[in-house]
């Protein structure tokens, strides 16, 4: 069965280009283009991956707005912000809200489509992986777990949802125990453009966040000041 991609966009010119876009990769498309419309159509259905705007109409936050209520009902729904806000604020708050991605406008209509794609394997591997099962390409850090197949950690054998921007990052950090990885090492494993300090600073904190929500006493990734970040291997 198709996965159902959901477009929240007020331009109806870039809504119509990207529904037609993606429904040529074979996926199927839902297309709104406001934020009362989005919610009415997620009250009836989810859909596997949401696509947002930020600014909708006169609402000029209606994207985060959005994203918060989904990610509400739905916590490891994908999310991509695409948008013509990409000031570092902006990027921060979609990041902080949970979003997977946050891509600038204009964007090529098949890099979008490969973005999608990619997170749609990343989050079914992630629903059909067997916990009790040891991925072959799982390395083990101390109580540190990484899966690469499905971009996903565990700690002391309870799972970590995390983006494959912070995942990436994580595997980054840990390459070397106990070894300071630099901002700029780190900007590089996003994979995205515009990554400030404060990008990757914000990226660390919903790291630890989601590592803190399964053991309250975590503490591995320390901070280096004017540098970057170390794991440490005795935590």
């Amino acid at each position: 069965m198709a996965k159902t991609i959901a477009i929240v966009e007020d331009d109806p010119d870039q809504r119509a280009n990207y529904a037609d876009a993606i429904t040529k990769k074979g996926y199927q498309v839902s297309a709104y283009g406001s934020r009362e419309e989005a919610l009415e159509g997620f009250s009836q259905a989810l859909p596997d991956l949401v696509i947002l705007d930020i600014i909708l109409g006169e609402e000029v936050d209606a994207g985060f707005q959005l994203c918060r209520d989904v990610l509400a009902r739905a916590p490891s729904l994908p999310v991509i912000f695409l948008t013509e806000r990409i000031n570092e604020i902006d990027k921060i708050s979609g990041l902080r809200l949970g979003a997977w991605d946050y891509l600038p406008k204009p964007i090529s209509l098949d890099y979008l489509a490969e973005r999608i794609s990619s997170l749609l394997r990343i989050n079914e591997v992630r629903a059909e992986q067997d916990e009790a099962r040891v991925s072959p390409t799982a390395r083990r850090i101390g109580d540190l777990m990484l899966d690469q197949d499905a971009l996903l950690a565990s700690w002391q054998g309870h799972r970590i949802d995390l983006s494959g921007t912070e995942f990436r990052m994580l595997a980054k950090l840990v390459r070397v125990p106990g070894h300071a990885v630099s901002y700029e090492t780190l900007m590089n494993a996003t994979m995205q453009s515009l990554v400030t300090n404060n990008t990757i600073n914000t990226h660390m904190r919903n790291i630890r966040k989601k590592f803190e929500k399964v053991d309250k006493d975590f503490a591995a990734i320390k901070s280096e000041y004017g540098y970057g970040y170390r794991w440490s291997s005795d935590a």
